[in-house]
């Protein structure tokens, strides 16, 4: 049986292009997720990466360095988990999938920021922190379901909605809680589906 607030705040009546939208501006204002993954002892571990590049659809790029352990742990269990949390609005993203790692260099150059240079360092010759440094991979994160909160109620109707929730014992309604499954996922990454 659902859990009623569960049920209160869902808001999966809208169609495919709106959820996309608001998912995409989302991420886009977020930027920094906390990537989740399952280290060989099987305990989970959690650091930040940025998204250095959101394809169509709902897929992810990052940036990592060759020798970190994520990269032990996703030839363990690819499965991972994104995490996105906007302070201000107190809106959040979690996308779940599976990660790819790429060590092509013309996808590297492609995709490559300057400030990759500061998360590697210059340790002279080939390791430069340039595009060309052989410790750079990407991370694709091919998602499979994504869940979202997306306020979109002015500060003063929510905090309507808070004192409400405390005068009657009933749960607030402050965001839209949204889902997309593998279904739509697969839509949103081929237009023509939609």
């Amino acid at each position: 049986m659902a859990d009623k607030t569960t049920q209160k705040n869902k808001d999966n009546e809208v169609p495919l292009e709106k959820k996309l939208d608001d998912l995409y501006k989302l991420i886009d204002g977020i930027e920094v997720a906390l990537f989740t993954t399952r280290r060989p002892d099987g305990h989970l571990v959690s650091r930040p990466m940025q998204v250095q590049e959101r394809t169509a659809g709902t897929d992810l790029w990052f940036m990592t360095n060759i020798e970190s352990e994520k990269l032990d742990e996703l030839a363990t269990d690819p499965h991972v988990n994104l995490a996105f949390y906007k302070d201000r609005t107190r809106e959040w993203v979690s996308v779940s999938g599976t990660a790819l790692i790429s060590r092509d260099r013309d996808l590297i150059r492609g995709l490559y920021k300057p400030d990759w240079k500061a998360w590697l360092g210059d340790e002279g010759g080939q390791r430069d922190g340039s595009a060309n440094d052989p410790r750079i991979a990407l991370v694709l994160v091919e998602a499979h379901s994504v869940t979202y909160a997306k306020k979109d109620r002015p500060a003063p109707l929510v905090l309507f909605e808070i004192v409400k929730g405390m005068v009657t014992g009933s749960p607030p309604k402050v965001a839209d809680l949204r889902e997309l499954g593998e279904r739509e996922i697969q839509q949103a990454a081929r237009p023509e589906m939609r």
